[in-house]
């Protein structure tokens, strides 16, 4: 006695089960894509709309309490961004990657460019609270000459700051050359010097 047969699946069953498939065949294509693209390009460097333009005006009012040599540490603004190369970093003290890169931009502020005063080293300071900067500094070293506070972070969205860190380089002429993100290594610092050495 053979076995009873099963009855063919009707034409409209295979279609509404290939309806479904194709949205996720699309979906696992795209993800594929996605992944190629991250792991091909350097996620350091974002590209920004910004990039050759002129740095957004910002006023900032210094860190308060903070000195160097015995002198309260000045804030920054658009002056200071012209005239010479410029790197700004955005840091905050709740910012675990920030005390990774922290040893690098102490390295960096005593390479000569910095320590002539050819390359500035400037840091903005984000959304914090001014004690706790106070002591990230005081406990790892204080690498910027100037330090601006944006306290409620709205000249970090002008600069289109995705979170911190994240490092700006600005030419002379106060247009925006560069934008690393994340934490800064030894390869990144020397890369971010030389391009505000060049000023282009």
């Amino acid at each position: 006695m053979s076995a009873p047969q099963l009855p063919a699946e009707p034409e409209a069953g295979r279609r509404s089960r290939l309806v479904f498939l194709i949205p996720l065949l699309l979906f696992g294509g795209l993800a594929l894509l996605f992944l190629i693209g991250l792991y091909q390009g350097d996620a350091s460097k974002v590209p920004s709309a910004l990039i050759g333009k002129p740095a957004p005006a910002i006023t900032l009012a210094p860190l308060e309490g903070l000195q160097r040599d015995g002198r309260p540490v000045p804030s920054f603004g658009m002056d200071d961004l012209r005239g010479r190369g410029t790197i700004v970093n955005v840091f905050a003290s709740w910012c675990a990657p920030c005390r990774v890169e922290h040893p690098f931009l102490v390295a960096l502020s005593e390479a000569p460019a910095v320590k002539a005063g050819r390359v500035a080293l400037l840091g903005m300071n984000y959304k914090d609270e001014p004690e706790n900067a106070r002591r990230f500094l005081g406990a790892l070293g204080n690498p910027f000459s100037a330090v601006g506070t944006d306290s409620a972070g709205r000249a970090a969205i002008e600069w289109g700051v995705y979170g911190v860190p994240e490092t700006f380089v600005i030419g002379p002429d106060g247009r925006i050359l560069e934008k690393h993100v994340g934490p800064i290594d030894g390869a990144a610092a020397s890369r971010l010097l030389a391009r505000a050495t060049a000023g282009k």
